[in-house]
């Protein structure tokens, strides 16, 4: 089931608007509630003293029960964080079977853009509120990219999984299809039909990103692509292939380094390639750290930005226009992205039979 990505709030917009309207109502006043007796611990029965509500209500509306109104998740959940309480995890996962954590598993190499900062932020941001919580599951270049993946499986220690960076026949993905264990991809596999996602549509951003620069009178356009290893680099060739053809303009993929290279060896590879390839008039790139890049190559050798040569770029943290303004961009919400494969995550779990939750955002220019 495809959902329009944009028609969602966060839980914590939700969150405010129904405190906001309990306050306004003078329903209660949770400053004047939460006194703990001497020697009272935070339990699930002092949160019902404090709140007037029953156990089992309370105990429902912190698992976010779809039976339990807003305000009253509201209610009991101040009064939760208030007086400090805290789940027995353990005890938790005797009653549910379930852990209440959501992992999400990212490559330890390093992000010059804050591009992950983002997407961490708002996936928490996502889950706050909610009985569940997030963790990070690290893995490292060098090793099995099983490896976490088997870990978190097998030891059940979460209840579903967030993959990120995914590659067209993603042997995570082929796993825990396999294993029927909950999980949300941030990126499209060759199965994504079966299993929740959330991508950009990176196809468009590479037909639109070449169509811009023809408007401009750019002929000859070399593509800084993603890693080959991810599908939307794929996608973005795809793109800019089938827009140079339709325009009759040439579009170069460079063949040896990627938009997610390291700053130096990036800069220096796109210098010397600018000039063996004079005639080149524009480049498109995947990422904001590989447009800075090219603007310093283009720099070193002499050539002026927005003259006699064009950067297009995906940027996912608004930047570009600080270090040069001429740079033409479209921009990747990667918050939405964040907020979407958090619910998408949740609702795997918790209604594992329901359609898979899906989006594929369009660019917006």
């Amino acid at each position: 089931m495809i959902f329009p990505c944009r028609l969602y709030r966060s839980n914590s917009a939700v969150r405010r608007e129904g405190l906001q309207q309990v306050v306004r109502g003078n329903k209660y006043t949770v400053t004047d509630r939460l006194e703990l007796k001497k020697g009272e611990k935070p339990t699930l029965k002092t949160i019902a003293r404090l709140s007037g509500l029953a156990v089992p209500t309370v105990s429902r509306a912190l698992n976010d029960a779809p039976d339990i109104k807003s305000a009253t998740k509201v209610r009991v959940r101040e009064i939760a964080e208030g007086i400090g309480y805290v789940p027995n995890r353990a005890g938790v996962r005797l009653r549910t079977g379930r852990t209440n954590v959501i992992s999400l598993v990212l490559s330890t190499q390093h992000d010059l853009t804050n591009h992950t900062g983002s997407l961490i932020s708002s996936i928490a941001g996502a889950l706050q509120g909610t009985p569940f919580h997030m963790n990070v599951t690290p893995y490292f270049p060098n090793e099995d990219i099983m490896k976490p993946i088997r870990y978190i499986v097998e030891t059940r220690s979460a209840d579903a999984v967030i993959l990120n960076q995914v590659a067209p026949n993603d042997e995570r993905v082929r796993y825990l299809m396999d294993k029927n264990f909950p999980f949300v991809t941030h990126g499209r596999s060759l199965w994504c039909d079966q299993h929740p996602y959330y991508d950009f549509d990176n196809e468009i951003v590479g037909d639109r990103a070449m169509r811009k620069l023809a408007d401009r009178g750019r002929r000859n356009i070399l593509l800084i692509a993603p890693p080959r290893d991810q599908f939307y680099a794929k996608h973005t060739i795809d793109g800019c292939e089938r827009a140079a053809k339709d325009l009759g303009i040439a579009i170069t993929t460079h063949p040896t380094i990627t938009s997610d290279f390291p700053r130096i060896p990036l800069t220096d590879e796109i210098a010397d390639f600018l000039q063996k390839y004079p005639e080149i008039d524009g480049i498109i790139c995947a990422s904001t750290s590989s447009a800075m890049a090219s603007v310093a190559s283009l720099e070193r050798i002499g050539r002026n930005l927005g003259e006699d040569i064009d950067v297009f770029a995906k940027e996912a943290v608004s930047i570009l226009e600080w270090f040069r303004p001429g740079i033409l961009t479209v921009f990747e919400d990667v918050t939405i992205a964040g907020d979407f494969v958090a619910r998408a995550a949740m609702q795997a779990v918790k209604n594992p039979d329901a359609p898979p939750m899906q989006c594929l955002e369009k660019p917006v220019f």
